[in-house]
Parts: structure tokens; C-alpha cells; sequence
């Protein structure tokens, strides 16, 4: 495999469209997938998988047989998931969701994580639609269904592939954003960004109580915090309970929230960049 293995047939079949049933006879009969075992015997998939399901879904199309169609896939090589992904693809998802069609934000979503690498999808998409999806409301051009319907899908197929990041032995972060904060999505982006570099994430997102985050932390010993604001008013309120939690593990803030000062007065580590540049930050210290 040419990728961490991370998918269990289920969130496999939700992003290639193919049952689940029908996933496991492929494997059986042709060898299609590739999938890794767990410690606990579950089988794993990773993005060769879904590729590999994707061919096989346009040759079968194409009039092949199955065992034809499986012949095909297997004797072709992997193309692996590009690093950048088309600067075409915000606008295309935005066009989707001000169509308010479920089915096309969907498709979007398929053909980007089938054929770009996380990051690409995080940066060059995702992370642009939602900024101007944002502004486009803002500024009377995007309405308030089409802010919600939007703004839900994304977080519908980010915590889809959040599903089990919290397996494996790597070192673990925590993340959450400070009481009053309910701006989460781009702490979202940064939990699947560090994953990537095989992290484990506990995620407590919006709004949770320093108390909260300071039991969680106590009982988990994390290799880091990571907290994220999107109002700086928010961080002044919490910047002595960061303090104490700086006293026992590393902790970072991030967003546009986090005011240098504040970070500083709290003993954190200021998170800059977008969130999967941080997520290289922190894995990299």
C-alpha cells in the first residue's frame, strides 16, 4: 500500500458508493482490496483502496464483467493522490451548496478525496470554501440556508474522516476550544492534519469549560493541548487556567483569536499558519 490503512469498510463504502456486502466479495473473489489488520483483528483501507473501488466502478460501467473489470484494476498501477488539489474545486463545491444539492457537494467531495492527498483537500479546498462561504454571507451573497446546509456537510464528511483517529500508538493530542468559542471546524482540520503524521487525537471541540479540558488533560497525560480561538476576547478569560495546564503538558493556541500577548501570559506556544502547516509544527517539536 502506498498510504497509512485508517478506513473500516464502512466509512470505504460511504465514500466509493459501493455496499458494504459487496466491498467484501470484490476482496474475496478478485483480491481487489488491500486492506491491514489491526492488533484486534479489524481490517483497515487506505486511499489505494478507494482508488481501486473507483476503477473498478468505470470499468464495470464500461460493460466489463466483474472478474474482467478486477483483472484491469489489479494489472494497472495506483496513481498516487496529487499533492495539490484544482483551484477549481472551492468554486465548484460553493456552486453545489448554493444549489443546496446534497448529491453534488457529495460527488465533490468523493472525487477530491479519491484523488488528492488530505492535505490538498484541507488547503486547497475546504479551507477556501468555508472562508468564502463565511464572507459570501457576510456580504448578502450567500443566504442563511446556504451557509447552514453548507457549513453542515463539511463538518458531516470531516468527522467521517475523523472515525477512529484516536487508534494506534502514537502520541496523543487533545483539542478544544475555550468556553464560549464555538467556532470549531478549523480545529476539526488541524485534528485530521495531525493525524496524518500519526497522532491520536481526543477531540473535545467547541466550547468546553477550562475544568473540562484540565480533568481531560490530567487523565489522558497528552504530548500536547492544542486550543483554538476564533475571538480574541475569548482567550483573556482563560489565559490563568492555560497557565496552570502549561505547568504539566505542552500547550499550543491557534486561530485568529490567538493574540501573541495573551499566549505568551499563559505560557502556551502560539500555533500560526493554516491548520495544516500547524499540524507539521506540532508534529515536527
Amino acid at each position: 500500500m502506498n498510504e497509512s490503512a485508517q478506513l473500516r469498510i464502512g466509512e470505504l463504502a460511504r465514500r466509493t458508493g459501493v455496499a458494504a456486502e459487496l466491498l467484501r466479495a470484490w476482496e474475496r473473489r478478485y483480491g481487489l482490496l488491500d486492506p491491514m489488520r489491526t492488533p484486534a483483528g479489524y481490517r483497515l483501507y487506505s486511499g489505494d483502496d478507494v482508488r481501486r473501488v473507483a476503477r473498478m466502478r468505470e470499468l464495470l460501467a464500461s460493460g466489463l464483467s466483474a472478474a474482467e473489470a478486477a483483472r484491469a484494476t489489479l494489472a494497472a498501477p495506483v496513481a498516487p493522490r496529487a499533492a495539490t488539489a484544482p483551484a477549481t474545486a472551492p468554486a465548484e463545491l460553493r456552486a453545489a451548496v448554493e444549489r443546496l444539492d446534497d448529491a453534488a457537494v457529495h460527488a465533490v467531495f468523493d472525487r477530491l478525496l479519491a484523488d488528492f492527498s488530505l492535505d490538498a483537500v484541507l488547503e486547497g479546498v475546504v479551507l477556501p470554501f468555508l472562508r468564502e462561504l463565511g464572507e459570501g454571507w457576510a456580504r448578502g451573497e450567500v443566504t442563511v440556508a446556504q451557509e447552514h446546509f453548507g457549513s453542515n456537510l463539511v463538518r458531516g464528511r470531516l468527522l467521517g474522516l475523523a472515525r477512529g483517529w484516536d487508534r494506534g500508538s502514537g502520541p496523543r493530542a487533545v483539542l478544544a476550544c475555550p468556553a464560549g468559542e464555538r467556532h470549531d471546524l478549523g480545529l476539526l482540520c488541524f485534528g485530521l492534519a495531525l493525524r496524518e503524521h500519526g497522532w491520536r487525537i481526543t477531540f473535545l471541540g467547541a466550547d468546553t469549560p477550562s475544568d473540562t479540558l484540565a480533568e481531560t488533560a490530567a487523565g489522558l497525560a497528552p504530548e500536547a493541548v492544542v486550543l483554538g480561538v476564533a475571538d480574541p476576547a475569548l482567550l483573556e478569560p482563560v489565559v490563568e487556567p492555560i497557565r496552570a495546564l502549561a505547568g504539566s503538558t505542552v500547550v499550543w493556541v491557534g486561530g485568529a483569536g490567538a493574540d501573541e500577548d495573551a499566549v505568551a501570559r499563559a505560557g502556551a506556544r502560539l500555533l500560526e499558519g493554516s491548520p495544516p502547516a500547524a499540524a507539521a509544527l506540532v508534529a515536527g517539536a
